[in-house]
């Protein structure tokens, strides 16, 4: 199997808009192949033709992350489309920032479902394929949330984000031996449609005024991370996480 970035093939889900694009548009500047997967299959498409017009080195998936076949459908379609798949990037995760104490048991199972399960089940269907093809790389999207509680979003969303932490080093010493890396970008508040959603205009001067550099995070520079993650040279990074939060989070 050949292992230049050129030759390559990367599946981002949640990849139609907002942070996940920047990644998958990263990874295409790089050279990747990228199928970009969303649940909703209309905006997918919509990005991945926003990349590449002509449909060569870009194509969208529609992916519901919460649903196992969803990922197997999806590794289907790659398959039968480029014949292999070499990186996968957890990315797709919803949030709500309701108050702790007001969480219904049903809300707090469709977050956790969502964002923890869904990493869960990408890194298994995926890194089973990764595994058998003997080379992989697998980038989980946790979160500052995960590592201080979170500040502007809710409880169940800093807990899967937590728990996608441990995942990765249980799937980091499960695949290792298969020469598939699995390592996660933790990053603080970043200039997203995500963070402005949960974050009124009047409040972002004392958000930034409580990040050390005083700035929100660059999407395109996450972007970059994953790429570097991505590489082939990679292989002795595995089961880390990637802490970009501005000065917030510090070990």
């Amino acid at each position: 199997m050949s292992t230049s970035a050129q030759s390559q093939v990367a599946l981002v889900t949640g990849a139609a808009q907002g942070l996940g694009h920047h990644i998958a548009a990263r990874l295409h500047d790089a050279g990747y192949r990228v199928v970009l997967s969303d649940i909703n299959l209309d905006a997918a498409q919509q990005a991945a033709t926003a990349l590449d017009g002509s449909g060569e080195t870009a194509m969208a998936v529609r992916l519901n992350v919460a649903e196992q076949a969803d990922f197997e459908a999806a590794l289907t379609q790659v398959l039968e489309r480029w014949g292999a798949l070499h990186v996968l990037v957890n990315n797709a995760a919803v949030t709500r920032a309701t108050p702790v104490m007001e969480i219904s048991a049903d809300e707090f199972n469709d977050i956790v479902n969502i964002n923890l399960g869904g990493t869960f089940l990408g890194c298994q269907v995926m890194g089973r394929y990764m595994a058998d093809q003997g080379y992989g790389r697998i980038i989980n999207m946790s979160s500052l949330a995960g590592q201080n509680g979170g500040t502007s979003t809710g409880a169940h969303y800093a807990a899967s984000k937590g728990g996608i932490l441990t995942l990765t080093k249980v799937f980091a010493k499960e695949l290792a031996a298969q020469g598939v890396t699995v390592n996660a970008i933790a990053p603080g508040p970043i200039d997203s449609p995500m963070v402005k959603a949960l974050v009124p205009e009047e409040r972002l001067p004392t958000l930034l005024g409580a990040i050390p550099v005083g700035q929100l995070g660059d999407a395109d520079f996450i972007g970059d991370m994953v790429v570097q993650l991505a590489k082939p040279e990679a292989a002795f990074a595995t089961g880390t996480t990637w802490d970009i939060n501005g000065g917030l989070f510090m070990r």
